[in-house]
């Protein structure tokens, strides 16, 4: 019961759509020069933005499917009532990406992340049409394969930051398998999605 409780818990903190806001928030206020030349009122209307577009609008989407009754359940347990809300949050994630490319002063590993979130976004939809996938992985994914490239790219990451995010990953992925949520394929297929999309994205 209790590994169930703290299952549950884990899910709910490290939802999909709460990772690219404490990415985000990494890279904004904890990264020593990504945004190291803007003031602290600039990093927090950022990081607004980011938590507006990527978790925020898309939950409130999620809200009003199940309160026009457009879906049975806003924990979307079946792949049907999932492809609406997909499409949205890539609409969301497609505009966060399409604003930080085109301002000149948001650093490249904010528009990588940017756009391999939503390309994970779109694979994970794609891969809805087939088969359920666990979009925690999806988010887990992405987020360990973002900071295994900035490690290699970046003189000043630390490898503590990619041991707290595989240990948060492996953490995630057994809670999704307890509560029952999702099947080892789903788990595994989320994160090589996850994974490959944030690998994709660096290569642009």
């Amino acid at each position: 019961m209790i590994k169930k409780s703290l299952a549950h818990l884990f899910s709910f903190v490290f939802h999909p759509l709460f990772i690219s806001a404490y990415v985000m928030a990494f890279v904004i206020f904890v990264h020593p020069y990504a945004f190291a030349g803007f003031d602290h009122k600039t990093k927090v209307m950022r990081l607004l933005s980011v938590i507006l577009c990527n978790t925020f609008l898309p939950l409130f989407a999620v809200f009003l499917l199940w309160r026009l009754h457009l879906i049975k359940s806003p924990m979307l347990r079946n792949e049907k009532e999932r492809i609406g809300p997909y499409l949205i949050a890539m609409i969301f994630y497609w505009w966060t990406w399409n604003v930080f490319m085109n301002l000149s002063d948001i650093p490249p590993v904010a528009v990588h992340f940017s756009l391999g979130a939503f390309l994970a976004l779109c694979g994970a939809w794609m891969c809805n049409i087939y088969f359920k996938i666990s979009m925690h992985t999806v988010a887990m994914g992405g987020a360990l394969m973002f900071f295994f490239l900035l490690s290699f790219n970046d003189e000043y990451t630390s490898g503590l930051y990619i041991s707290l995010v595989l240990l948060v990953t492996g953490l995630v992925c057994t809670a999704r398998l307890l509560t029952g949520a999702h099947t080892l394929f789903q788990i595994w297929s989320g994160l090589f999605v996850g994974l490959l999309a944030q690998w994709i994205a660096w290569q642009f």
